[in-house]
This record gives C-alpha cells, sequence and structure tokens, in this order.
C-alpha cells in the first residue's frame, strides 16, 4: 500500500535518493540560516531585543543544515547538487515571499514593516515544515538511523512556529494587523503553489532514481495536486491564523545541540 511511510522509507532505504533528499533539505535549512543571520544583523534599533531570537533561529536552522550533512556522512554519502526546481528557499525569494536577497547583501537597516514580512513569511513556511517534521516524527521517531535527527528538528521546527504566532501577535497589538493578515494571506497562497510545484520536482527526480513505474508516479502526482486543490479551496487559512502559543519565549535561549552522528 502506497503511504506517506512506505514512500520515505523507500527513499530512505537507497542511497542516491537519501542523498537527494538529505542534500536539498540542508541547502535549505542552510539558506534559512543565512537569511535569519543577515535579519538578525539588520534589525532596526526599535527592535533591537528581537535580534537574539531572530539570531536563535538562524542558528537553529543552521544546524539542521548540518544535521542533514551527518546523516549523508555517517551513511559514507557525499552531497549532490540541488536541481533549481527543487530548491524551494530560492523559489519563494525569487516569487517576493519574505525579504530579498539583494536587501539582505546591503548594509541598510531593516524597517518595522520588513520584521513584519520577515515574520509573517516566517509564520506560512514554518507551519509546512512543522507539519512535515510532524509527520516523520510520527513514522521515524524510533528509527535507529535518523531517529535523533528527526525529533531534534521536530522540536524546533514547533519553537520556529510558535515565536512566529507569539512576536506576529505582538506586531499586531501594536497596530500591524491589517498588514500582517494581507501579508500573511499573499505568503499562503504563493506558498501553496510553490509547495505544489517543489513537490511534483521532487517525486520525479525520486521516480527517476527508485525506477517508478508511471502508474505509480501518476498516482503521487494526483495526490499532490489534491493537496493543492484542498489548500487552495481553503486549507491555506491554517497558515495565517494567529493564537496564543502554548510554548512562550519558545526562541529566548541558546540553540540546542545537535546530536552526534559517529
Amino acid at each position: 500500500m502506497l503511504s506517506a511511510k512506505s514512500l520515505f522509507q523507500e527513499i530512505l532505504d537507497n542511497d542516491e535518493s537519501f542523498a537527494l533528499f538529505c542534500s536539498i533539505a540542508a541547502s535549505g535549512e542552510s539558506q534559512g540560516g543565512w537569511e535569519n543571520a543577515r535579519i538578525a544583523a539588520l534589525v532596526p534599533e526599535a527592535e533591537r531585543d528581537l535580534a537574539p531570537k531572530i539570531s536563535r533561529h538562524g542558528a537553529d536552522e543552521d544546524k539542521h543544515g548540518r544535521i542533514f550533512s551527518a546523516l549523508m556522512k555517517k551513511r559514507g554519502l557525499d552531497p549532490v547538487p540541488v536541481p533549481p526546481e527543487t530548491d524551494y528557499t530560492m523559489l519563494l525569494e525569487k516569487n517576493g515571499i519574505g525579504l530579498a536577497h539583494e536587501q539582505l547583501n546591503r548594509d541598510e537597516r531593516l524597517t518595522v514593516q520588513d520584521i513584519v514580512t520577515y515574520l509573517s513569511h516566517s509564520r506560512v513556511t514554518e507551519q509546512r515544515a512543522s507539519e512535515q517534521m510532524d509527520l516523520l516524527r510520527k513514522h521515524f521517531a524510533d528509527h535507529p538511523d535518523i531517529g535523533r535527527a528527526v525529533k531534534q528538528i521536530s522540536n524546533d521546527e514547533d519553537n520556529h512556529l510558535a515565536y512566529c504566532h507569539e512576536e506576529l501577535l505582538r506586531f499586531a497589538y501594536a497596530g500591524h494587523g491589517r498588514v500582517i493578515q494581507r501579508t500573511l494571506r499573499e505568503c499562503a497562497l504563493a506558498e501553496i503553489r510553490i509547495y505544489r510545484d517543489v513537490s511534483l520536482a521532487v517525486m520525479a527526480h525520486m521516480g527517476r532514481v527508485l525506477g517508478w513505474s508511471k502508474a505509480k508516479s501518476a498516482v503521487l502526482a494526483a495526490g499532490i495536486h489534491a493537496v493543492y486543490a484542498y489548500e487552495r479551496m481553503g486549507g491555506w487559512r491554517r497558515m495565517v491564523s494567529l493564537t496564543t502559543p502554548e510554548r512562550r519565549n519558545a526562541l529566548g535561549g541558546p540553540a540546542t545541540p545537535e546530536p552526534e552522528f559517529a
């Protein structure tokens, strides 16, 4: 039976597909780490108290990149080139979601509106990351090779999502509510389209590596399109709601160290 667990197990069991999966994940996490580090360095003076949390967010993303690299190294695998059509983070940036790299490369202070844009973008993408890692945690938390990594990253992503909720609510109470809701909606509708396209591209590459039949590939593609249809019809709204998180001040301390992979 075709399921999320059996699909990922198939990717996990093959060195070439596992290297591709980890390389894509490591690249995205590393890009996220760089973006957060630059944002932390350019935070406007009025929001300097937020800089340590943004830095912590970036440190977590860098840590995740190292974890995925370590998982490859543990199996004696080298990173592989990331196909551009599978690069979720770069495609978001190219489609105007979040803060442009050109802006972050300049040594100019960001505005409060820029910080609201960054947090809104993060609110949407961290929802996706939290859900994906929760799915992996459900099926692979006890896996001898990747279980510790999955649990660590999943916990971090939940912290990131809680942080976005808390900070966006703070800005909403300060009078930015309408801008936040408009930005969240724009980000969510763009993200679900890019996620669909990236998912189709990743599955196409995995299918070639693993020798999937046309029928199996067609079923998986249909499933991806069905998810997009659900999200376009209203599922995207889960990405734009704001509620007080159970985890308060989730990024208020230093990053937790990554597990060791001997």
